[in-house]
């Protein structure tokens, strides 16, 4: 009985032993792969068309919009500022007609307005310009010039020399350092163009700005008026 059990036990087959040295080298199991079931394929598939048509209908409802809003120039924007309505306005305050040169638009004003000077204690008429070369130079004129504030516009620059624009020697203030300044005293008020410009720019709207004077009734300064020493 023992030997029919010997014979009839299960033993091991070497057919259904793991893998030998010959189908896996070093005792590694082949990789396994994995499969996805059908339904879960279609599934994914599903999602990934959703998203997908999701996002052709928010291109397609934001598109009208783009298209109604286009960009902006490369030049930017520009605003539109009307000086010599701007400087007629503040005439009755300053006390003086304000300088509105006429550049035949080959100088960009971006900004015109009237400054009570209330940190300064000098009010002043400013008007910003962008040159034909892409530079800036700005306008200031008051009737209460003085010597600390005229430090302060320029800078502490040192003068450099006069310049002649518009049959009148204009003082010239120049650090070095990019920005300049160019004053004048005429007709009752002092007129100080300071920016990064180049000095045939300076020249032209130093130009525009005497004859903006010249047009415009002198100022008399009274003894009040008198900027203090």
């Amino acid at each position: 009985m023992s030997e029919m059990q010997e014979k009839t036990s299960p033993g091991q087959d070497p057919s259904d032993s793991g893998p030998t040295g010959q189908d896996a080298p070093n005792g590694e199991q082949p990789p396994v792969k994995p499969v996805i079931p059908a339904a879960a394929a279609k599934r994914a598939n599903a999602s990934v068309i959703g998203m997908i048509v999701a996002l052709l209908v928010s291109i397609a409802a934001f598109l009208p919009i783009v298209l109604m809003n286009p960009l902006p120039k490369s030049d930017g924007f520009r605003p539109d500022i009307d000086v010599p309505a701007v400087a007629r306005n503040a005439s009755d305050v300053a006390g003086f007609t304000p300088a509105a040169p006429d550049t035949a638009k080959t100088f960009r004003p971006n900004y015109a307005r009237w400054e009570s000077g209330s940190g300064s204690g000098v009010p002043t008429w400013e008007v910003g310009y962008i040159t034909p070369k892409d530079s800036f130079i700005g306008l200031v004129q008051t009737r209460q010039s003085n010597p600390t504030w005229l430090l302060q516009q320029t800078k502490s620059a040192p003068v450099t020399g006069t310049r002649d624009a518009g049959g009148q020697a204009w003082e010239l203030r120049d650090a070095g350092k990019g920005e300049k300044s160019m004053i004048l005293d005429y007709r009752g008020t002092t007129v100080v163009l300071t920016g990064t410009a180049q000095l045939d720019e300076f020249a032209v709207l130093a130009d525009a700005v005497v004859k903006s004077l010249d047009s415009n009734p002198a100022v008399t300064v009274s003894p009040s008026a008198s900027p203090a020493p």
